[in-house]
């Protein structure tokens, strides 16, 4: 790579991680994009990718201080998660309305706007990030352990039901992204340690969690694969971009195994274009690329020692950025359904910009790729 691609593709990392702390709530909170009305909220999802990759980039503090309002949010609901707990333990009814929403205010709140919030895939990334962070910079976790339990059973409850997918759509099925990111954070959690040794979860817990391990485990062996790749449900046949992060990070299956191939390639075949599709017919801003998926081919890619598709996959995304250095959540240049974009620029403006997500993402790209 010539020494002023580098050099470019340098100053928009160092602005992303700027941008990513400069709006940053007192809380610790990321707002999803702050120039985005309906995106002024934390997701847990979003959030948490977002602190792994300032993590991975040396801004502890930043990772530190999201971790702990995650923690914050979900001790505050310790009492809601335990009856939610209790209730499903009787076989009572509990509707996508009673849950634990997706998204939170940035001072904790749950909000009072309608959403699309029954989703479980954000309370397992959360999980994941938050060891892999501890690990990586050695940072302590008894103060997460109330959290962490509540966390835990809340997955182990409900980790096996229906609800959104990472684009709060389809609540009628059980989604292999979302499986596989209940499965990261409940693996990376059964055995941890705190700073003196001990076991995070009590012995109870932990029984419960590598139960569940073992039930999600089998839903995606007998459900989740069909012509030898990962489904977007179980069930489908078909794949979705968050597919990806079954492959890296989470290593739901062996990234290098045939299965994880064989996934990489459909979702490259049926949804890579000059960036790659959430999934096939999409038609939210008429369906075009996603930042944060093409920077999830590359790296998985990188992962896998195709170091040059990897770098394909960055100076994309970076072509992507607006004169100010801001990436979007996605681009029109492929748009799979064009007739949309006015439809949804007319109900929420132009696509969100800059989409913090994006940023993190992209940086994660280019650590991975060794900018």
């Amino acid at each position: 790579m010539p020494t002023a691609a580098r050099s470019d593709l340098r100053t928009l990392v160092e602005s992303s991680l700027n941008l990513i702390e400069a709006h940053q709530h007192s809380s610790g909170a990321y707002p999803a994009s702050p120039n985005y009305p309906v995106y002024r909220y934390s997701w847990l999802r979003d959030g948490a990718f977002i602190a792994d990759a300032m993590s991975r980039a040396g801004r502890v503090d930043s990772a530190d201080r999201f971790l702990r309002w995650c923690a914050a949010v979900i001790d505050a609901r310790a009492e809601r998660i335990s009856d939610l707990v209790a209730r499903a333990g009787r076989g009572e009814e509990i509707s996508a309305d009673e849950m634990l929403p997706t998204r939170y205010t940035l001072d904790g709140g749950d909000g009072d706007e309608p959403w699309w919030n029954f989703q479980l895939d954000g309370y397992g990334t959360w999980l994941w990030v938050l060891m892999a962070h501890a690990a990586r910079h050695g940072r302590p976790l008894d103060a997460y352990r109330r959290a962490a339990a509540s966390t835990v059973d809340y997955l182990v409850a409900f980790g096996d039901r229906p609800c959104y997918d990472w684009w709060e759509e389809h609540a009628e099925h059980r989604h292999v992204a979302t499986v596989g990111a209940v499965l990261a954070g409940l693996r990376a959690v059964v055995h941890a340690r705190d700073e003196h040794g001990e076991p995070l979860l009590d012995a109870e817990r932990a029984r419960g969690a590598t139960a569940s391990i073992s039930t999600l485990e089998a839903l995606l062996a007998t459900g989740g694969i069909a012509d030898g790749h990962l489904t977007k449900w179980l069930g489908g046949t078909a794949v979705d971009g968050s597919l990806l992060a079954c492959l890296t990070p989470f290593e739901v299956v062996d990234p290098h195994g045939p299965l994880a191939e064989r996934t990489y390639e459909q979702v490259r075949d049926d949804l890579l274009r000059g960036g790659v599709y959430r999934y096939l017919g999409d038609t939210f801003y008429g369906g075009g690329e996603w930042l944060i998926l093409t920077a999830w081919l590359g790296w998985h890619e990188a992962r896998t020692g195709r170091q040059d598709e990897a770098l394909r996959r960055l100076d994309w995304i970076a072509a992507q950025a607006t004169p100010d250095g801001h990436l979007p959540e996605q681009v029109s240049g492929n748009t799979q359904h064009p007739e949309y974009i006015a439809e949804w620029t007319e109900r929420w403006g132009p696509v969100a910009t800059p989409l913090l997500w994006s940023h993190a993402m992209f940086v994660t790209l280019a650590l991975e790729v060794g900018l």
